[in-house]
């Protein structure tokens, strides 16, 4: 698996997003497959960053709520991994991306 950073807050995103992040399967039975919907977020609080997962949204009682895509089997710390993963991909894609604009 790798994951694919998708740069931007482009004009009309929300405040405090600072990309989307997608996860691209290149083994296995997933191998061509991508998973999408895993967005980048500086915290409000401007203590770090955060990584929301894919949900899908729905309304009961006129209140929207959402229905998470990707979550544990068993073990209630695996999305811990993935996230860090991300944040990880992200670390690297801002350094890159500063050493880029050096060199240019």
């Amino acid at each position: 698996m790798t994951i694919k950073i998708v740069a931007g807050n482009d004009k009309g995103s929300p405040a405090g997003k600072l990309a989307d992040a997608e996860l691209h399967f290149t083994e296995g039975p997933l191998e061509g497959l991508k998973l999408i919907g895993f967005t980048i977020w500086e915290r409000r609080t401007g203590g770090g960053r955060n990584v929301t997962f894919p949900a899908r949204s729905y309304s009961v009682n006129g209140e929207r709520r959402s229905f998470a895509l990707l979550r544990p089997a068993a073990d209630s710390v695996a999305q811990n991994r993935i996230r860090d993963l991300i944040l990880e991909a992200y670390q690297a894609y801002e350094e890159q991306a500063a050493h880029a604009a050096l060199t240019s």
